[in-house]
């Protein structure tokens, strides 16, 4: 392995997490490689106007903050490869991490690598994406404030919570669940049954959403008796679930049963020197400033952990 392949902190993944993450490594003088992997960038370069990231008065688009953090990075001396890992080998020191058969080391590895929402596999749901079909309310429910109908797709807690935000910002909340019960907790079924706004509609599904340009409707099967109906709204939110990118770390980290990679002390994984940062830990925020956060927090101790193997030499 050549000596350009030997870094003092690898960061997998260019999201949120990554990019932040490597603006504070390379920036204490650390050499740092970011795998940003062949579609840089995360979630947010699916997404159009950011609203809710500290700093754009105006709101931002996705990919155009992506692109601003990942300069920055690039600007204080990390380098992006724009290569995945493809496997991990945590069994000594240096760390390796392997893009096919090219293998980089580091004293340091931070894991951003993010969860993918699961969809519907609708390819209605792809063309749409970004124009009227969202993975989060939170972030883009307030760009349909004021509408006369939002359509939430799910029975679980995040699709609880997406259904009561966006209740405070439509007139109406169509929430659609395959089965004749909910997964969500007791409080949220309780908040969710005493909001008027919201109408449930069991034992259905999504077949197709509507429209050329932008989301006009839904056409929902009702799996009782097969029957199709026509539902118009202006926002199609998709809360069925995420699934981490965590594959490759399997049999090296502690993870739990969804395949979350499990934290102490924030960021700390169970391997010495190896961190956890955004989505990939983090399953109860899933927000863009709270992943910046993490991949703070993770950089802080990355470089702690540098200084420290350093100093022991």
């Amino acid at each position: 392995m050549s000596s350009q392949n030997e870094y003092d902190v690898i960061i997998i993944g260019s999201g949120p997490a990554g990019c932040t993450a490597a603006i504070y490594t390379s920036r204490a003088g650390l050499r740092t490689l970011v795998m940003g992997g062949v579609t840089p960038g995360g979630q947010l370069m699916k997404t159009t106007l950011v609203e809710n990231f500290p700093g754009f008065s105006n709101g931002i688009r996705g990919p155009d903050l992506m692109m601003e953090m990942m300069k920055q990075a690039e600007g204080f001396g990390a380098e992006i490869i724009y290569r995945n890992a493809t496997r991990v080998d945590f069994s000594s020191h240096p760390l390796k991490v392997f893009a096919d058969d090219e293998e980089y080391s580091a004293l340091s590895v931070i894991i951003a690598t993010g969860a993918k929402p699961k969809m519907l596999g609708l390819e209605s749901e792809q063309r749409l994406m970004g124009r009227g079909v969202s993975t989060c309310a939170t972030c883009d429910a307030p760009l349909y404030k004021g509408a006369k109908n939002l359509v939430v797709v799910g029975g679980g807690d995040s699709a609880a919570e997406y259904a009561l935000f966006c209740a405070k910002i439509a007139e109406r909340v169509t929430m659609i669940h395959r089965r004749d019960r909910l997964r969500a907790s007791r409080i949220l079924q309780d908040r969710l049954f005493s909001e008027p706004k919201i109408m449930i509609l069991w034992s259905s599904i999504v077949e197709d959403i509507i429209g050329e340009d932008r989301v006009e409707g839904v056409l929902v099967r009702n799996l009782v008796n097969g029957e199709l109906s026509r539902i118009d709204c202006e926002a199609v939110f998709i809360a069925i679930g995420h699934k981490p990118e965590t594959e490759i770390f399997r049999g090296w980290l502690e993870m739990d049963d969804e395949g979350y990679i499990i934290t102490r002390d924030f960021v700390k994984t169970s391997i010495e020197g190896v961190f956890a940062a955004g989505e990939v830990m983090d399953k109860r925020y899933r927000q863009a400033i709270t992943s910046a956060g993490f991949g703070c927090m993770a950089a802080l101790e990355a470089i702690k952990y540098v200084e420290m193997i350093r100093g022991s030499k």
